[in-house]
């Protein structure tokens, strides 16, 4: 299973629409969207005819009704999915570590830093991905987004990916 790994758009649904015409995108059997904005969410669900899982961010405070934490299995693996605001993401991935561990967690995927991660913590029990931002990166000038490999019985593959067209040049 290849699952579409996207955090803070924050309304940019252009950035959604130049993700989605990379062709490594259309790989994505269903999308994680980490949060701000839930809206986007709904927006990428509309326009892939793919499922969407999606948490609020600090940026849908106080209007969303998605949950601030979401807990799922795909293809064996258990994942959390949080924006991390509520578990301190910004001064380190540590409490949410712990947190989704505690939660029964194979992989936690973050948001709220627009920056991408991927790391294993707690001995390797765990690995943490964060796909950046698709619309505001700051470690970037351009926008980035995960795809997470699947398979039962291996280790997942992590891609990140840029905003870029088919010859190398930046698109956003």
């Amino acid at each position: 299973m290849i699952v579409g790994l996207v955090s803070d758009s924050h309304g940019n649904t252009a950035a959604i629409d130049m993700m989605l015409g990379l062709p490594e995108a259309r790989e994505a059997e269903c999308w994680l969207h980490a949060g701000d904005f839930v809206v986007d969410a709904e927006y990428l669900e509309m326009v892939t005819s793919k499922k969407v899982y999606k948490v609020a961010g600090n940026g849908d405070w106080p209007h969303s009704k998605a949950p601030e934490d979401l807990m799922l299995e795909l293809s064996g693996f258990r994942v959390m999915l949080t924006h991390g605001h509520e578990h301190g993401v910004r001064y380190g991935t540590e409490i949410l570590a712990e947190n989704a561990l505690n939660m029964g967690a194979d992989i936690a995927v973050y948001g709220h830093t627009h920056i991408a991660d991927i790391s294993h913590m707690k001995g390797g029990d765990l690995l943490i991905l964060n796909p950046g931002s698709i619309s505001r990166p700051r470690d970037d000038s351009y926008g980035s987004f995960m795809l997470l490999e699947l398979e039962k019985g291996r280790a997942p593959r992590v891609r990140l990916l840029r905003l870029e067209d088919s010859d190398g040049s930046r698109l956003f």
